[in-house]
């Protein structure tokens, strides 16, 4: 994993979904949009469709969907039916994210990174997740997404400093570590959420570092850092 060097953490960036939230509310949402625009599928189809988009590790999640379940539908328009679901209840929220946070912030500067509507930030603050963080990537707020690299560059400028002091933390090799590895930052895979329950040696090799849950991430930062 990684190039064996150590790096000086200015900032850490989390995703939400995934990382400090269950993912399987955005699948479901996905599954109840296109089964109000259409689409006609069991619930074992669907399933194993989002199974091989987490093993695969490769492009957009919904567009697989659509593609496989409804082409010929408008996305945007699924995209809105989606919407209308895709929020985090607070039984949403891991058990481990307020531990980690609370231990991360005595030491790192805390940033989030993540594809998200803007209304994200009302369950984070319902759930005392906000004031963790001072820097905020939400696509929907930017309105620049990943795996675009210029939301890593524009969160690291964000915090005022350089992408390669910079940590992203993130469920998704081709939305979370590619990108952030492409423009200087450290990425670090977590293991849950939209990976793949199996990850291959090359995946986890793309990485700085993995784990698989948040109880491991003040250890896997302290790996990274400078001594």
């Amino acid at each position: 994993m990684g190039d064996g060097t150590t790096v000086t953490i200015g900032i850490v960036f989390l995703d939400i979904g995934g990382v400090l939230y269950d993912d399987t509310v955005y699948a479901r949402a996905w599954h109840r949009a296109l089964r109000e625009a259409g689409a006609r599928f069991t619930d074992d189809e669907f399933e194993e469709e989002y199974t091989r988009a987490r093993t695969e590790q490769a492009g957009s999640f919904r567009r697989r969907l659509v593609a496989r379940f409804l082409p010929e539908a408008d996305l945007r328009e699924l995209e809105g039916i989606a919407a209308r679901s895709w929020h985090y209840p607070p039984s949403a929220l891991y058990e481990d994210a307020i531990p980690c946070l609370e231990e991360l912030r005595e030491e790192y500067r805390l940033g989030v990174i993540a594809n998200q509507p803007g209304e994200v930030r009302s369950a984070m603050r319902r759930d005392g997740l906000e004031p963790f963080f001072e820097v905020w990537g939400v696509s929907d707020e930017l309105g620049v997404g990943k795996p675009d690299p210029r939301l890593f560059e524009l969160a690291a400028r964000t915090a005022g400093v350089p992408p390669t002091s910079a940590v992203m933390v993130g469920d998704r090799l081709d939305y979370d570590v590619r990108p952030a590895k492409l423009v200087g930052m450290r990425a670090i895979w977590m293991l849950r959420g939209e990976a793949p329950d199996r990850p291959t040696p090359e995946q986890l090799d793309e990485a700085d570092g993995s784990i698989r849950t948040l109880t491991e991430l003040s250890a896997e930062l302290g790996r990274l850092s400078a001594v």
